[in-house]
Protein backbone atom coordinates (compact mmCIF):
# COMPACT_ATOMS: atom_id res chain seq x y z
CA UNK A 1 0.00 0.00 0.00
CA UNK A 2 1.64 3.86 -1.16
CA UNK A 3 1.40 6.77 0.80
CA UNK A 4 -1.30 7.86 -1.04
CA UNK A 5 -3.43 4.51 -0.64
CA UNK A 6 -2.70 4.85 3.03
CA UNK A 7 -4.29 8.10 3.40
CA UNK A 8 -7.52 6.96 1.98
CA UNK A 9 -7.87 3.83 4.66
CA UNK A 10 -8.04 3.52 8.14
CA UNK A 11 -7.07 -0.16 9.80
CA UNK A 12 -10.21 -1.89 10.76
CA UNK A 13 -8.51 -2.48 13.88
CA UNK A 14 -7.69 1.07 14.95
CA UNK A 15 -11.25 2.09 14.58
CA UNK A 16 -13.16 2.99 17.91
CA UNK A 17 -16.37 1.33 17.11
CA UNK A 18 -18.05 1.88 20.66
CA UNK A 19 -16.83 5.46 20.15
CA UNK A 20 -18.42 6.03 16.81
CA UNK A 21 -21.79 3.88 18.30
CA UNK A 22 -22.35 6.38 20.87
CA UNK A 23 -21.52 9.28 18.55
CA UNK A 24 -24.31 8.33 15.92
CA UNK A 25 -26.87 7.39 18.85
CA UNK A 26 -26.33 11.01 20.31
CA UNK A 27 -26.61 12.26 17.31
CA UNK A 28 -30.22 10.03 16.39
CA UNK A 29 -31.16 11.15 19.79
CA UNK A 30 -31.05 14.76 19.08
CA UNK A 31 -33.24 14.25 15.69
CA UNK A 32 -35.57 12.13 17.49
CA UNK A 33 -35.76 15.14 20.43
CA UNK A 34 -36.77 17.60 18.11
CA UNK A 35 -39.06 16.24 15.97
CA UNK A 36 -40.92 14.83 18.91
CA UNK A 37 -40.45 18.51 19.86
CA UNK A 38 -42.46 19.70 16.83
CA UNK A 39 -44.49 17.29 16.93
CA UNK A 40 -45.83 18.38 20.38
CA UNK A 41 -45.69 22.25 19.81
CA UNK A 42 -48.13 20.89 16.26
CA UNK A 43 -50.36 18.75 18.74
CA UNK A 44 -50.56 21.70 20.84
CA UNK A 45 -51.53 24.33 18.66
CA UNK A 46 -54.09 22.12 17.51
CA UNK A 47 -55.63 21.15 20.69
CA UNK A 48 -55.74 24.55 21.88
CA UNK A 49 -58.33 25.06 19.91
CA UNK A 50 -59.32 22.67 17.45
CA UNK A 51 -62.24 20.26 17.66
CA UNK A 52 -63.85 16.74 16.40
CA UNK A 53 -66.07 17.44 13.10
CA UNK A 54 -67.67 14.37 13.89
CA UNK A 55 -69.05 15.46 16.99
CA UNK A 56 -70.75 18.73 15.32
CA UNK A 57 -74.40 19.02 14.31
CA UNK A 58 -75.42 22.23 11.92
CA UNK A 59 -79.11 23.00 12.49
CA UNK A 60 -81.07 25.92 11.29
CA UNK A 61 -79.68 29.29 9.56
CA UNK A 62 -79.64 31.84 12.20
CA UNK A 63 -77.54 35.00 10.11
CA UNK A 64 -76.14 35.34 6.45
CA UNK A 65 -73.40 37.79 6.14
CA UNK A 66 -70.68 38.55 3.60
CA UNK A 67 -68.29 35.44 4.06
CA UNK A 68 -70.81 33.20 5.40
CA UNK A 69 -73.18 32.36 7.28
CA UNK A 70 -74.33 31.36 11.05
CA UNK A 71 -75.65 28.74 12.50
CA UNK A 72 -77.11 26.70 15.58
CA UNK A 73 -75.81 23.50 15.85
CA UNK A 74 -75.19 21.12 19.13
CA UNK A 75 -70.85 20.15 19.70
CA UNK A 76 -70.59 17.14 21.63
CA UNK A 77 -74.46 17.60 23.40
CA UNK A 78 -73.86 21.17 23.92
CA UNK A 79 -75.89 24.12 22.07
CA UNK A 80 -73.74 25.93 20.15
CA UNK A 81 -73.52 28.65 17.41
CA UNK A 82 -71.41 27.87 14.17
CA UNK A 83 -69.80 30.47 12.23
CA UNK A 84 -68.97 29.56 8.60
CA UNK A 85 -67.01 31.18 6.85
CA UNK A 86 -66.82 30.95 3.05
CA UNK A 87 -64.48 32.76 0.65
CA UNK A 88 -65.19 31.45 -2.35
CA UNK A 89 -65.16 28.49 -4.75
CA UNK A 90 -61.46 28.01 -5.92
CA UNK A 91 -60.65 29.83 -9.29
CA UNK A 92 -63.24 33.24 -7.96
CA UNK A 93 -60.75 34.28 -5.35
CA UNK A 94 -56.51 34.88 -5.62
CA UNK A 95 -54.27 32.35 -3.69
CA UNK A 96 -53.52 35.70 -1.64
CA UNK A 97 -56.67 36.52 -1.13
CA UNK A 98 -57.41 33.82 0.21
CA UNK A 99 -54.09 33.74 2.21
CA UNK A 100 -55.27 36.61 4.12
CA UNK A 101 -58.83 36.04 4.91
CA UNK A 102 -57.43 32.61 6.41
CA UNK A 103 -54.82 34.30 8.13
CA UNK A 104 -57.54 36.91 9.51
CA UNK A 105 -59.60 33.72 10.62
CA UNK A 106 -56.56 32.37 12.86
CA UNK A 107 -56.41 35.73 14.37
CA UNK A 108 -59.43 35.70 15.28
CA UNK A 109 -59.29 32.31 16.68
CA UNK A 110 -55.93 33.09 18.39
CA UNK A 111 -57.45 35.70 20.12
CA UNK A 112 -60.85 34.58 21.35
CA UNK A 113 -59.64 30.81 22.60
CA UNK A 114 -57.72 32.50 25.00
CA UNK A 115 -60.75 34.60 26.73
CA UNK A 116 -62.54 33.46 29.94
CA UNK A 117 -65.17 36.14 30.69
CA UNK A 118 -68.86 36.85 31.96
CA UNK A 119 -69.02 39.23 29.55
CA UNK A 120 -67.62 37.61 26.78
CA UNK A 121 -69.01 35.00 24.89
CA UNK A 122 -67.19 31.24 24.84
CA UNK A 123 -65.36 30.06 22.36
CA UNK A 124 -65.68 26.39 21.95
CA UNK A 125 -63.23 25.35 19.24
CA UNK A 126 -62.66 25.69 15.54
CA UNK A 127 -61.64 24.00 12.35
CA UNK A 128 -59.75 25.06 9.78
CA UNK A 129 -60.91 23.79 6.39
CA UNK A 130 -59.67 20.97 4.76
CA UNK A 131 -60.39 18.95 1.57
CA UNK A 132 -61.52 16.30 3.37
CA UNK A 133 -63.86 18.09 6.03
CA UNK A 134 -67.19 16.37 6.44
CA UNK A 135 -69.83 18.24 8.59
CA UNK A 136 -72.76 16.23 9.81
CA UNK A 137 -75.77 17.78 9.86
CA UNK A 138 -79.63 16.40 10.52
CA UNK A 139 -80.05 15.54 7.13
CA UNK A 140 -77.02 13.77 6.41
CA UNK A 141 -73.92 14.87 5.65
CA UNK A 142 -71.99 17.37 3.32
CA UNK A 143 -68.85 17.85 2.02
CA UNK A 144 -67.50 21.53 3.00
CA UNK A 145 -65.04 23.10 -0.05
CA UNK A 146 -61.70 23.46 1.37
CA UNK A 147 -61.67 27.41 1.99
CA UNK A 148 -64.51 26.84 4.58
CA UNK A 149 -63.55 27.34 8.11
CA UNK A 150 -65.78 27.17 11.10
CA UNK A 151 -65.83 28.82 14.55
CA UNK A 152 -68.16 26.95 17.27
CA UNK A 153 -69.28 29.01 20.26
CA UNK A 154 -72.21 28.87 22.98
CA UNK A 155 -75.26 29.67 21.55
CA UNK A 156 -77.14 32.85 23.28
CA UNK A 157 -80.83 32.44 22.91
CA UNK A 158 -81.58 36.17 23.36
CA UNK A 159 -80.13 37.18 20.51
CA UNK A 160 -78.72 40.45 19.27
CA UNK A 161 -78.66 43.43 21.39
CA UNK A 162 -79.58 45.28 18.18
CA UNK A 163 -82.63 43.17 17.45
CA UNK A 164 -83.62 43.38 21.14
CA UNK A 165 -83.78 47.14 20.60
CA UNK A 166 -85.56 47.16 17.41
CA UNK A 167 -88.29 45.92 19.62
CA UNK A 168 -88.22 47.83 22.25
CA UNK A 169 -88.11 50.77 20.13
CA UNK A 170 -91.37 52.61 21.16
CA UNK A 171 -91.80 51.83 24.68
CA UNK A 172 -88.24 52.06 25.48
CA UNK A 173 -86.30 50.19 28.43
CA UNK A 174 -86.42 50.49 32.44
CA UNK A 175 -83.16 52.55 33.43
CA UNK A 176 -81.95 49.49 35.70
CA UNK A 177 -82.11 48.05 32.19
CA UNK A 178 -80.23 50.17 30.47
CA UNK A 179 -77.41 50.14 33.25
CA UNK A 180 -77.37 46.71 33.51
CA UNK A 181 -76.97 46.47 29.72
CA UNK A 182 -74.15 49.00 30.21
CA UNK A 183 -72.33 47.46 33.07
CA UNK A 184 -72.42 44.55 31.22
CA UNK A 185 -70.73 45.68 28.20
CA UNK A 186 -68.63 48.03 29.68
CA UNK A 187 -67.05 45.39 31.88
CA UNK A 188 -66.35 42.92 28.52
CA UNK A 189 -64.38 45.96 26.88
CA UNK A 190 -62.69 47.04 30.24
CA UNK A 191 -61.71 42.90 30.07
CA UNK A 192 -60.42 42.92 26.70
CA UNK A 193 -58.51 46.09 27.27
CA UNK A 194 -56.91 44.48 30.75
CA UNK A 195 -55.44 41.69 27.57
CA UNK A 196 -54.13 44.28 25.43
CA UNK A 197 -56.85 43.41 22.92
CA UNK A 198 -59.11 46.48 21.15
CA UNK A 199 -62.44 45.00 19.73
CA UNK A 200 -62.23 47.51 16.90
CA UNK A 201 -65.95 46.81 15.85
CA UNK A 202 -67.87 47.50 18.93
CA UNK A 203 -71.75 47.98 18.22
CA UNK A 204 -74.80 46.83 19.31
CA UNK A 205 -75.20 44.23 16.40
CA UNK A 206 -71.67 42.41 17.72
CA UNK A 207 -73.66 41.90 21.36
CA UNK A 208 -75.08 39.12 22.27
CA UNK A 209 -77.61 38.00 25.16
CA UNK A 210 -78.58 34.87 26.77
CA UNK A 211 -81.36 33.55 28.75
CA UNK A 212 -80.92 36.18 31.68
CA UNK A 213 -79.99 38.79 29.08
CA UNK A 214 -76.52 39.26 30.60
CA UNK A 215 -74.76 40.78 27.24
CA UNK A 216 -72.00 38.80 25.68
CA UNK A 217 -69.69 40.59 23.45
CA UNK A 218 -68.81 38.72 20.26
CA UNK A 219 -67.37 38.69 16.86
CA UNK A 220 -63.83 38.87 16.91
CA UNK A 221 -63.30 38.94 13.08
CA UNK A 222 -61.44 42.13 13.39
CA UNK A 223 -59.95 42.11 16.92
CA UNK A 224 -56.50 42.55 17.05
CA UNK A 225 -53.18 42.88 20.15
CA UNK A 226 -52.93 46.37 20.80
CA UNK A 227 -49.82 47.86 19.15
CA UNK A 228 -47.11 49.38 21.39
CA UNK A 229 -46.63 51.82 18.41
CA UNK A 230 -50.15 53.25 17.36
CA UNK A 231 -48.68 54.48 14.03
CA UNK A 232 -48.85 50.27 13.70
CA UNK A 233 -52.89 50.33 14.01
CA UNK A 234 -53.98 52.41 11.66
CA UNK A 235 -57.25 52.55 8.51
CA UNK A 236 -61.25 52.72 8.75
CA UNK A 237 -61.99 49.34 10.40
CA UNK A 238 -65.26 49.20 12.52
CA UNK A 239 -69.01 50.34 11.14
CA UNK A 240 -70.02 53.44 9.92
CA UNK A 241 -72.00 55.17 12.73
CA UNK A 242 -69.91 54.38 15.51
CA UNK A 243 -66.69 54.78 14.34
CA UNK A 244 -64.11 57.10 16.07
CA UNK A 245 -62.85 60.40 14.40
CA UNK A 246 -59.09 59.27 14.26
CA UNK A 247 -60.09 55.92 13.04
CA UNK A 248 -62.57 57.74 10.23
CA UNK A 249 -59.45 60.39 9.62
CA UNK A 250 -57.63 57.47 8.81
CA UNK A 251 -55.03 57.97 11.97
CA UNK A 252 -53.39 56.25 14.20
CA UNK A 253 -55.52 54.57 17.03
CA UNK A 254 -55.43 52.58 20.12
CA UNK A 255 -58.19 51.00 22.57
CA UNK A 256 -59.46 54.44 23.02
CA UNK A 257 -61.52 53.48 19.69
CA UNK A 258 -63.57 50.87 21.69
CA UNK A 259 -64.50 53.78 24.20
CA UNK A 260 -65.67 56.39 21.38
CA UNK A 261 -68.07 53.51 20.13
CA UNK A 262 -69.11 52.54 23.64
CA UNK A 263 -70.55 56.13 24.17
CA UNK A 264 -72.22 55.47 20.99
CA UNK A 265 -73.74 52.07 21.48
CA UNK A 266 -74.95 53.41 25.04
CA UNK A 267 -76.77 56.21 23.72
CA UNK A 268 -78.63 53.08 21.24
CA UNK A 269 -79.49 51.04 24.80
CA UNK A 270 -80.70 54.61 26.55
CA UNK A 271 -82.62 55.34 23.08
CA UNK A 272 -83.81 52.05 21.75
CA UNK A 273 -82.58 54.05 18.11
CA UNK A 274 -80.42 54.09 15.37
CA UNK A 275 -77.65 57.01 14.92
CA UNK A 276 -77.38 59.25 12.13
CA UNK A 277 -80.12 57.15 10.28
CA UNK A 278 -80.83 59.43 8.08
CA UNK A 279 -76.88 60.16 6.38
CA UNK A 280 -74.80 58.83 3.95
CA UNK A 281 -71.22 57.40 4.96
CA UNK A 282 -69.48 60.33 3.11
CA UNK A 283 -71.91 62.73 5.15
CA UNK A 284 -71.24 60.85 8.40
CA UNK A 285 -67.85 61.08 8.16
CA UNK A 286 -67.12 64.38 7.56
CA UNK A 287 -69.50 65.71 10.27
CA UNK A 288 -67.95 63.69 13.04
CA UNK A 289 -64.76 64.06 12.12
CA UNK A 290 -64.84 68.54 11.11
CA UNK A 291 -68.04 69.17 12.63
CA UNK A 292 -67.57 67.35 15.53
CA UNK A 293 -71.54 65.32 15.36
CA UNK A 294 -72.23 63.29 17.84
CA UNK A 295 -76.21 61.49 18.28
CA UNK A 296 -78.58 64.16 20.22
CA UNK A 297 -78.87 63.20 23.61
CA UNK A 298 -82.63 63.81 24.46
CA UNK A 299 -83.51 66.19 27.51
CA UNK A 300 -84.79 63.34 29.39
CA UNK A 301 -81.58 61.49 29.59
CA UNK A 302 -80.45 61.81 33.46
CA UNK A 303 -76.89 63.90 33.30
CA UNK A 304 -74.73 61.28 35.28
CA UNK A 305 -75.78 59.08 32.09
CA UNK A 306 -75.62 62.17 29.59
CA UNK A 307 -71.62 62.64 31.04
CA UNK A 308 -70.66 58.95 30.23
CA UNK A 309 -71.70 59.51 26.55
CA UNK A 310 -69.88 62.66 26.02
CA UNK A 311 -66.74 61.85 27.86
CA UNK A 312 -66.60 58.42 26.08
CA UNK A 313 -67.37 60.09 22.40
CA UNK A 314 -64.83 63.32 23.39
CA UNK A 315 -62.87 64.05 19.91
CA UNK A 316 -59.50 63.86 21.71
CA UNK A 317 -58.98 60.34 22.38
CA UNK A 318 -56.43 61.28 25.19
CA UNK A 319 -59.40 62.68 26.94
CA UNK A 320 -61.99 59.70 26.98
CA UNK A 321 -61.93 57.27 30.13
CA UNK A 322 -60.59 54.06 30.12
CA UNK A 323 -62.90 51.62 30.57
CA UNK A 324 -62.56 50.64 33.95
CA UNK A 325 -63.29 54.20 34.68
CA UNK A 326 -66.69 53.52 33.13
CA UNK A 327 -67.48 50.67 34.57
CA UNK A 328 -67.33 52.89 37.89
CA UNK A 329 -69.17 55.79 36.52
CA UNK A 330 -71.98 53.74 35.64
CA UNK A 331 -71.98 51.70 39.04
CA UNK A 332 -72.32 55.25 40.62
CA UNK A 333 -75.34 56.28 38.90
CA UNK A 334 -78.79 55.68 41.36
CA UNK A 335 -81.47 54.10 39.20
CA UNK A 336 -83.61 53.58 41.95
CA UNK A 337 -85.62 56.58 40.57
CA UNK A 338 -85.93 55.60 37.09
CA UNK A 339 -85.12 58.07 34.63
CA UNK A 340 -85.20 56.27 31.42
CA UNK A 341 -86.22 56.90 28.00
CA UNK A 342 -89.68 58.87 27.73
CA UNK A 343 -91.51 56.77 24.85
CA UNK A 344 -93.08 59.02 22.33
CA UNK A 345 -96.53 58.78 23.11
CA UNK A 346 -96.29 59.47 26.93
CA UNK A 347 -96.04 63.49 26.95
CA UNK A 348 -94.32 64.08 30.09
CA UNK A 349 -92.65 67.76 29.45
CA UNK A 350 -90.27 66.00 27.87
CA UNK A 351 -89.66 66.93 24.15
CA UNK A 352 -86.64 64.10 23.10
CA UNK A 353 -86.59 64.53 19.50
CA UNK A 354 -87.91 67.12 16.50
CA UNK A 355 -88.95 64.03 14.46
CA UNK A 356 -91.55 61.42 14.39
CA UNK A 357 -90.11 58.38 16.18
CA UNK A 358 -91.36 54.64 15.82
CA UNK A 359 -92.40 53.24 12.25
Amino acid sequence: MNEKSEGRYVRADQIDLKSLDEQLQRHLNRAWSLEKKNEEERTSSRAEWGIDPSKLIIKALIARGTFGTVHRGVYDGQDVAVKLLDWGEEGHRTEAEVAQLRAAFAQEVAVWHKLDHPNVTKFIGAIMGTSDLNIQTENGHIGMPRNVCCVVVEYLPGGALKSFLIKNRRRKLAFKVVIQLALDLARGLSYLHSKKIVHRDVKTENMLLDRTRTLKIADFGVARVEASNPNDMTGETGTLGYMAPEVLNGNPYNRKCDVYSFGICLWEIYCCDMPYPDLSFSEVTAAVVRQNLRPEIPRCCPSSLANVMKRCWDANPDKRPEMDEVVSMLEAIDTSKGGGMIPPDQQRGCFCFRTKRGP
